[in-house]
């Protein structure tokens, strides 16, 4: 039987779950509605990585409840059954998704996305900081990471779109220097 210890990560992990269920959704279709191609692009990437993480987070939380306790990121990517006949993985209500339909543009689509991403980071945050095993910190710092990047990204995206990011026809940020 499961300890408190044990429940209490399980919970989080369903959040997690239910989280990036949301944002895979959102992200694919978002990438259907917008019309800047980068855009597309972009939510079609975020919608694939969000789709990693879901499959990443239920085969951990599974591994959690069956007492074989903690495995790698790569190991559970490699290990989860997720979209093979295994669960589905589409929500029931979809809150960003109803906030999208409502204004269908491409600034506001990568708002939503931002704000969520934002929220993510948050959320992998105080789990890493309550985290004690090794493979639990690599996991919610792996995490982590991947929503940080996937918020820089839509910030760069909501830069492109409003031609923001230069101040004095001097550009504040380069691409190629942020991924270095």
């Amino acid at each position: 039987m499961a300890n408190d210890t044990s429940r209490s990560i399980i919970d989080d992990l369903g959040i997690a779950y239910r989280t990036e269920i949301a944002g895979h959704a959102f992200y694919n279709s978002a990438s259907e509605l917008i019309e800047d191609e980068r855009g597309k692009n972009l939510f079609k990437h975020l919608a694939l990585e969000e789709l990693e993480h879901i499959k990443v987070i239920y085969t951990i939380a599974n591994s959690i409840k069956q007492g074989a306790g903690w495995m790698s990121y790569e190991r559970a990517l490699k290990e989860s059954t997720v979209g093979k006949g295994g669960l589905p993985i589409f929500p029931k209500e979809n809150e960003l998704f109803e906030r999208l339909k409502k204004n269908q543009t491409d600034l506001h689509a990568v708002q939503i996305g931002m704000e969520s991403e934002e929220k993510a980071v948050e959320f992998y945050t105080k789990l890493l900081k309550q985290a004690t095993g090794v493979e639990e910190r690599m996991l919610f710092t792996k995490l982590l990471d991947m929503e940080r990047n996937h918020l820089k990204l839509l910030r760069w995206e909501s830069e492109a779109l409003t031609k923001t990011g230069f101040w004095c026809d001097i550009m504040e940020y380069s691409v190629e220097k942020e991924m270095d």
